[in-house]
């Protein structure tokens, strides 16, 4: 029987990293992760998504890495996409970084491929997830739409039954003050900004 093929999984958190692995795992794939997300604002919210991780390890007997967390750097990188909207030229960039980072890690740890549970979310376009990864790491990066057959509902089942944090914005302090002015012109409770 050939060896298992070896993935490394992008995490971006953990709900949405629970159905990736569950799906890779049950296709026969060795899958490994990696936490990189120097996007997180602020530390406590870093700290808490990161949290969770022990949760996957023990669940999916999963080795993971934790990449830098450099929010100093990100945010001197990205702050010329601040007036950007959700989905925008910040946001592709930073998935360009994330899937960068994973593939030369990928190249360095020798794993037969990559990939990135940034597919399962609702609010991101797998094709442009897709091309990003495809132009970082060729062949190396192993397409998957995780958001499809329900892949997002059974991520939040999966969360409410082992108890993971469902954060309500994608990470960095621009996309918090978005999801803060959507609550406010709503009239809603918005997430705090401390830290």
């Amino acid at each position: 029987m050939p060896d298992k093929k070896k993935v490394l999984l992008h995490i971006c958190c953990c709900g949405c990293a629970s159905v990736s692995i569950d799906r890779l795992q049950s296709q026969g794939y060795e899958v490994y992760g990696f936490f990189y997300n120097p996007n997180i604002h602020p530390r406590p919210e870093y700290e808490r998504r990161k949290k969770d991780l022990n949760i996957l390890r023990d669940r999916f007997s999963l080795e993971i890495i934790e990449g830098d967390y450099n929010p100093g750097h990100w945010f001197s990188e990205y702050k010329q996409y601040a007036d950007d909207p959700e989905g925008g030229r910040r946001c592709l960039s930073c998935y360009r970084e994330r899937l960068l980072k994973t593939y030369q890690l990928c190249c360095r740890k020798d794993y037969d491929f990559f990939t990135t549970s940034l597919t399962i979310s609702p609010h991101k376009h797998s094709t442009t997830v897709f091309e990003i990864g495809r132009d970082v790491g060729g062949d190396f990066f192993l397409e998957k739409d995780f958001k499809k057959k329900d892949g997002f509902k059974q991520s939040v089942e999966f969360s409410r039954k082992h108890g993971l944090y469902r954060q309500d914005y994608c990470g960095c302090v621009y996309s918090l003050l978005e999801r803060r002015a959507k609550c406010a012109s709503r009239g809603g409770v918005s997430p705090p900004m401390s830290g």
